[in-house]
This record gives structure tokens, C-alpha cells and sequence, in this order.
């Protein structure tokens, strides 16, 4: 028995205006999806417990059977494990996002343009980092990089005391309201202000500009956290388990869970990314692993960036281009599987940001067929009646039931 979950980054959404009224879920064309619905177990699962913010990695750590509640120290201690930063046990990270701000004003008056400044490369990306760690870090506070705009601060021996804002939660927004808060927030404030001096004349930015591209010309700094610990997946649910995603936030995850998290060439987490690299990474991983986690972004950022056609499209190229070859290829080789499909939380258009509201889920069981829904929406699912209130239950229900 092979057990596969199907995992579609923010890809529930509310009704929207420019889509006449219906959620890209139930304008795309998903027949992967829309079977596993009609001969599945549907309903709405929280993925977010109460008093947690609505993030990837907290959704996802309940997705993939770890309660948040119980192991979720932070988001960027798990994307620090991604990239190999080494942390000791009183160590403080956090997420260093490489963002484009306006320029005319003071820094406390700048407008958050793009958390992802135009998707930089991770080419030049780690050009900007290498040089600002050059000028930033000390004994106390370093700068590791990551991926395209996705980069680590470590505070050794640091503090928790902050209350900060995840960029993607501000987009077109003033940062006045939502710069660093706490007893040592003016360090982090004084990184983000330095950045901004060193990059808005970099030479990757004037190169970035002369091309049309948004310049990365500060570090925003958020998703503060400590050392995880996470029990290993097999352990907990006897299974040997992989995972498929270009975003190290779910290979951090993966990582620390003992499981296999293979690298992807040309993988990225946007609607561009390389399906079929993923789709036969997660084939040839099904040879030799009985749990696969393949995660999809796309979604989650065309929610983010209000791209409204896209979301619509990168929902039909994973049912396209990584259920098809991957259900196809288990069907061949006459192997019994069951299949939860899901996002971790909604990423409205009409927001640009991630809610909390409960989210659609399908269990399905290639040896029997069961009487799902109509098709795999949020209104479908949730016309069955089935709510499950802690996701964290799903991965148990995937692999014992």
C-alpha cells in the first residue's frame, strides 16, 4: 500500500468577484481531483488551531500528522534545518526575506511593493546576502542564504520578545504600523535600515533595474523561532516517508522528521516551477518509500500576488502535470494506494493573504469507491458535513484506517 498526499498550497480560496462569484477550485479543470471527490471520504478539516496564525508552516505541521500546539517552535528554525544552518539549542532565527520597498521615503514611511522582489534568482540572491553578511554580522547575529528571497538570521543566545509581520501580509501597504515590536526590536529594525543602504546601489540591483525587474533593496526580517525537535515520521506512523517541494520550509519540516527530501532541479514554488521534475522525483521516490508529501506552492503565491488567471491555472497543472503521471504510474504497476488531497489554508485573491477558515479535504481508497461529493470544492466538501477539527488527525486516518 502506498500512501500519498497531494498537498496544494493556499489553494482554497472565497468566491471572487473576477471569477463571477466561484473560487478557482470550482472554475478549474481537475479531473484527478474532481474522482478522487466523487469516490472518496470529503469534508473540511482546521488546519490552524485557535490562537495560532494562519502560516504554511503551522498548517502544514498539521497536515503532515504533527500537531502545531504540541511541536511548532517557529517557522524559521525548520527553514534553517533546509539549508543546513548549524543551531544550538538557546539560538534564535528568523526569516530574512529579500523585499522590494519604495524608495522615496524614510524607511518608516516605505511602501511593502513585493515580498519576493520580482522572484530574484537565487544566482543573485546569494550575491546580496554574502555581501551584506560581510557588512552586518557579528559574534551575535549572521546572515545565512537560502533560496531566491527566502534567507536566515541567526541571534545567537537571542531573545523571543517580538512581535513581527510577515511581508507577504502587507503588500502594497505602509511599513509604519508593522516594523520590528519588542524589548530588542530596534537591533532587527537597525539590520533592515543598514540593508536598505548597502542594496539600493548594489550592483545586482543596477543590473536588476537596467532589465526591468524589480530591485531586492531591503531585508525584511520576521517568523521568529527556536530549535524544533520533531519525533521521526516512521516512528510515529511506521511508514518511511519522503518529500517532495521546492520550498524549504517543507523540507525543513521533512528534514527534521527524518524523511527524504530530495533537491529538484529547476523546482521553485511558483506556477513556473518544474512539474514534471516533481513528478518523477516523487515517482522514483515511490519505489523505495511508502508515505510521499508532495507539495505544491504555486497556488499559495498566486493568491499572494492576486493573479487571479493563474491560480485558476496552476491548480490544473498539478492535477495535469503531477496526479496524472504519478496515479498513472501506480496504476501500472497494480498498487493498491490511498490519496489525501488538501491545502493547508486558504490563500484568498481577494486578501493576498492566508486565513484560517477551514479547508477542503479528500481521503481516497483505490480498492474501494466511496459516495464522495460532486466535484472536490469548498462548497461540496462542505455540504457533506464531515468537519474534523484537528488536521493533525488526517495523516493517522491516511495510513491505519
Amino acid at each position: 500500500m502506498k500512501y500519498i498526499v497531494f498537498l496544494g498550497d493556499g489553494m482554497a480560496d472565497f468566491p471572487c468577484e473576477e471569477l463571477n462569484g466561484n473560487t478557482p477550485l470550482e472554475l478549474a479543470k481537475k479531473p484527478n481531483m474532481d474522482f478522487f471527490a466523487k469516490n472518496g471520504v470529503c469534508g473540511m478539516a482546521k488546519t490552524v488551531p485557535d490562537g495560532m496564525k494562519p502560516g504554511s508552516d503551522t498548517a502544514n505541521l498539521s497536515v503532515m500528522g504533527y500537531a502545531p500546539e504540541v511541536y511548532y517552535t517557529g517557522r524559521s528554525p525548520l527553514e534553517a534545518v533546509s539549508v543546513g544552518v548549524p543551531l544550538n539549542d538557546t539560538d534564535i532565527t528568523f526569516r530574512a526575506n529579500l523585499v522590494h520597498i519604495s524608495e522615496d521615503e524614510p524607511y518608516a514611511e516605505k511602501t511593502m511593493i513585493d515580498y519576493s522582489s520580482d522572484e530574484i534568482t537565487t544566482e543573485e540572491a546569494h550575491i546580496l546576502i554574502n555581501d551584506l553578511a560581510k557588512e552586518l554580522n557579528t559574534d551575535e547575529l549572521q546572515l545565512f542564504p537560502g533560496f531566491s528571497y527566502r534567507h536566515i538570521l541567526v541571534w545567537r543566545d537571542g531573545t523571543l520578545d517580538f512581535d513581527l509581520t510577515p511581508p507577504h501580509d502587507i503588500s502594497d501597504k505602509k511599513v509604519t504600523e508593522y516594523l520590528p515590536k519588542g524589548s530588542k526590536a530596534t537591533v532587527l529594525q537597525d539590520i533592515m535600515e543598514k540593508s536598505y543602504e548597502i542594496l539600493k546601489n548594489h550592483p545586482v540591483n543596477l543590473s536588476r533595474k537596467e532589465r526591468g525587474l524589480r530591485t531586492a533593496n531591503s531585508l525584511w526580517i520576521w517568523g521568529e523561532g527556536k530549535k524544533a525537535t520533531l519525533p521521526p515520521f516512521e516512528e510515529l506512523y511506521g511508514v518511511k516517508g519522503g518529500v517532495v517541494s521546492a520550498v524549504d520550509l517543507i523540507k525543513g519540516i521533512g528534514l527534521s522528521a527524518k524523511m527524504t527530501c530530495p533537491d529538484i532541479e529547476g523546482a521553485t514554488g511558483n506556477i513556473h516551477t518544474n512539474f514534471d521534475g516533481k513528478a518523477q522525483t516523487a515517482i522514483e521516490l515511490l519505489k523505495d518509500h511508502d508515505m510521499l508529501y508532495v507539495h505544491l506552492e504555486a497556488p499559495d503565491e498566486c493568491g499572494h500576488r492576486h493573479e487571479v488567471e493563474n491560480k485558476v491555472k496552476s491548480i490544473e497543472l498539478i492535477d495535469e502535470k503531477i496526479i496524472s503521471p504519478i496515479i498513472s504510474y501506480l496504476k501500472e504497476n497494480n498498487e493498491d494506494y490511498r490519496v489525501l488531497l488538501m491545502p493547508d489554508h486558504p490563500t484568498p485573491l481577494v486578501l493576498r493573504t492566508h486565513v484560517s477558515d477551514p479547508v477542503p479535504f479528500v481521503i481516497y481508497d483505490s480498492r474501494k469507491h466511496e459516495n464522495g461529493a460532486i466535484s472536490y470544492t469548498e462548497k461540496e466538501c462542505e455540504k457533506t458535513g464531515l468537519y474534523v477539527d484537528k488536521a493533525s488527525d488526517l495523516m493517522k486516518t491516511l495510513i491505519t484506517k
